[in-house]
């Protein structure tokens, strides 16, 4: 009637069987970069091309090497810019639900930021070199990746000019 103790034999069996289920995980297939852009929300205009996001995930990699120069999170990047900080400003476009960062474009319209869409949050987490995904994120100048900096900023003009005035 009342609870049945277990055994050291059974708990001993219970890790094993968990330890071997870890060994046998395998990772999600990455998607190519067309089928990303099948995923992306209806709001992520301007989008990144293939070449320009390669690039813009080698400077966020270069960024997240100097501390304060690379804010992650919708949290930070809100009140970094709220702050008067400018810099470059990367949004994955396959948040859901989108209403969680929809008015950020926006905001970084009003500020006179730059920003533009990555297809996926999971690539923007992997660029900064963690495992765990991420909505947006402000990257900040630096002068030791100036020259990518600078590019990238002119790189996003151009996608952007070209997808408004279309």
């Amino acid at each position: 009637m009342g609870k049945s103790k277990k055994s050291n034999e059974d708990v001993a069996d219970a890790n094993d069987s968990q330890a071997g289920d870890d060994s046998q995980i395998e990772e999600a297939p990455t998607l190519s970069y067309e089928e990303q852009l099948e995923n992306v929300s209806i709001i992520a205009k301007p989008i990144a091309t293939k070449k320009v996001a390669k690039r813009l995930y080698k400077l966020i990699k270069k960024a997240a090497e100097y501390k304060g120069y690379l804010l992650h999170g919708l949290k930070d990047v809100q009140a970094c810019i709220r702050k008067g900080e400018t810099g470059l400003v990367i949004f994955a476009g396959d948040v859901t639900p989108i209403e969680v960062m929809c008015h950020m474009p926006g905001v970084c319209e009003e500020k006179g930021i730059d920003y533009i869409y990555t297809p996926s949050r999971e690539d923007l987490g992997l660029a900064m070199g963690v495992k765990r995904s991420c909505l947006m994120m402000l990257i900040k100048e630096h002068p030791d990746y100036k020259d990518l900096y600078d590019d990238c900023r002119k790189k996003m003009k151009s996608i952007a000019n070209e997808t408004f005035l279309n």
